[in-house]
């Protein structure tokens, strides 16, 4: 718990450091405000890249499996040609979308307002009305108003970016 609790300090330091230097001309990639030959930038650029290309498969093969999950195909049927077919045809679409999505701050906006409401109102509600069903009211009340915030958030996220995403 405390190993998180500072990266999220380190990561809000960071952020609030890089917004009021810039304000609202901020990018969506802070490190882009900076100047390319500044040398610390550079560095900073290059640890993203690292981090970025060794986690990219971590997370690439959860996503992976999960939509192997989605579309119900069992684990004995999961063979090295089935792997093999899904991981390009994910990463077709995937880079597909990144030709598209020039701004990385909607990916994040829209990520937040979907995913983050799912986890944080919506599947914890879903499961404690499961567990406790003289809690199904309140855990049905809590995951609407989650599902209500997701969508408020996108659709703020949406008409924010100019629907240009």
């Amino acid at each position: 718990a405390y190993g998180f609790g500072v990266a999220i300090l380190i990561s809000a330091t960071v952020a609030a450091v890089g917004f009021a230097t810039f304000g609202s001309a901020s990018d969506g990639f802070v490190l882009n405000n900076y100047a390319e030959n500044d040398l610390w930038i550079a560095l900073s650029r290059f640890a993203v890249s690292l981090s970025l290309v060794f986690s990219y498969p971590i997370s690439f093969q959860g996503l992976r499996d999960g939509v192997l999950d989605l579309v119900g195909t069992p684990m004995e049927k999961r063979t090295n040609a089935v792997l093999n077919q899904s991981t390009v045809a994910i990463l077709l679409v995937v880079t597909m979308l990144a030709t598209v999505l020039k701004d990385v701050s909607f990916v994040v906006a829209f990520g937040g307002a979907t995913l983050g409401n799912l986890l944080v109102y919506v599947y914890p509600a879903l499961m404690f009305g499961i567990v406790s069903p003289e809690a199904r009211v309140p855990s049905a009340i809590l995951g609407i108003t989650g599902a209500v915030l997701g969508l408020i958030g996108s659709i703020l996220c949406i008409k924010g970016s100019g629907g240009a995403h």
